[in-house]
């Protein structure tokens, strides 16, 4: 994807130094754009607790990267039998919900068992990091693929009338790698002459949709409207939303979905008004040993500061105000849980299935084993 004209990833190994790995610090979007980079396993860790880097796809991209960036920074004499459970320890602390986090620094230990030489290790990490990179971008750009078939369909039922989609959070290309989950195939059907509008949630408290969807669909030119997040049922009673389209940061082998917090409202008023509710998804975030979402899925409880507190543009600076009387307690839970019941379909990088087991196994049965 674009930013002013020039191709961006959100993660990239440094082409000068291959001890630093470059990112783009979502916190300053949309209006400075800031490429961090990071030197140690250490600086990964903090760039996934404090959000430079979000979205489930980038957060298991991210730990990846960290990995290879502790392993090539380490002294030669390290315990590479303590060093590196520790360091697995330290990136799984970082941020709770979503489950690519644990799925990729699996694979990456299993990866790493039974090799013991500083540099083979290091390849060895840093060619998974490239590996898991890869296949989120071919997964996400065959999301958009299924995906755009359901627009495809509404767009012609509709006849030929602009589909109107609402989103929430921001599950685009800068949730991932390239391409996003919840926005591929909106650029899918803009890139291929379909006329589409997108609803952008604001999704308090950081304000991912307000901030980031909508600079995504700006830079790449797909026509949209920032709304508050409680707009969206009155939008959907007055046959307003054509589809709802979201993504996930863990979903549950029986189709229960987490995603961020007011996903499950939004989903609500869908149900209520007959509004298709679809999520968007790579098989990196289901997570089989789990069937009760609800019940099972852990959901992270961050600060009240993000409540309380709101970042803007000020004669060219950032900075935050202060929203609550500043004794007010806040209460800050980044999601909730949808139930399967609730979801149309689940679009993966296979195809679209119902949210069931019987329906995510159709489509990979070699993970659900």
């Amino acid at each position: 994807m674009k930013i002013q004209n020039q191709s961006y990833r959100t993660i990239w190994l440094d082409t000068e130094d291959e001890g630093v790995v470059n990112i783009i610090d979502q916190r300053g979007l949309p209006h400075q754009l800031t490429i961090e980079q990071l030197k140690s396993l250490n600086e990964g860790a903090a760039a996934i607790r404090e959000m430079h880097v979000r979205g489930a796809p980038l957060i298991g991209v991210t730990a990846a990267y960290s990995m290879y960036l502790g392993l090539y920074h380490a002294p030669e004499d390290t315990d590479w039998s303590t060093f590196i459970p520790a360091a697995v320890k330290a990136l799984q602390e970082t941020r709770p919900t979503a489950v690519d986090l644990f799925n990729v620094l699996q694979r990456v230990q299993t990866a790493l068992e039974g090799r013991s030489k500083q540099q083979e290790l290091v390849k060895t990490a840093k060619d998974l990091a490239a590996e898991v990179a890869e296949e989120s971008v071919s997964f996400c750009r065959d999301i958009g693929l299924h995906g755009l078939k359901i627009i495809e369909d509404i767009y012609e039922n509709n006849g030929n009338e602009p589909v109107n989609i609402l989103t929430h959070c921001n599950a685009g290309w800068m949730a991932c790698i390239d391409y996003g989950t919840a926005t591929s195939p909106i650029y899918a059907a803009h890139d291929k002459g379909i006329p589409v509008h997108v609803w952008v949630d604001e999704t308090r408290p950081r304000n991912q949709g307000a901030r980031i969807t909508a600079f995504e669909l700006k830079e790449h030119g797909v026509p949209h409207t920032v709304i508050v997040d409680n707009l969206g049922g009155h939008l959907m009673q007055h046959k307003m939303v054509d589809m709802v389209i979201v993504g996930t940061d863990r979903t549950t082998r029986n189709g229960d979905v987490a995603n961020k917090i007011g996903t499950y409202l939004k989903a609500l008023a869908a149900h209520d008004n007959d509004v298709p509710f679809y999520v968007a998804l790579p098989s990196s975030t289901i997570d089989w040993t789990i069937e009760n979402g609800l019940k099972d899925i852990p959901i992270e409880k961050r600060s009240g500061h993000e409540v309380k507190y709101i970042q803007g543009l000020e004669q060219d600076k950032l900075k935050q105000v202060l929203l609550t009387p500043a004794e007010s307690p806040a209460l800050n839970y980044g999601f909730d849980v949808t139930p399967a019941r609730l979801v149309t379909g689940l679009i993966t990088e296979r195809g679209i299935c119902e949210a069931s087991e019987a329906g995510l196994s159709a489509l990979f049965p070699e993970l659900n084993d």
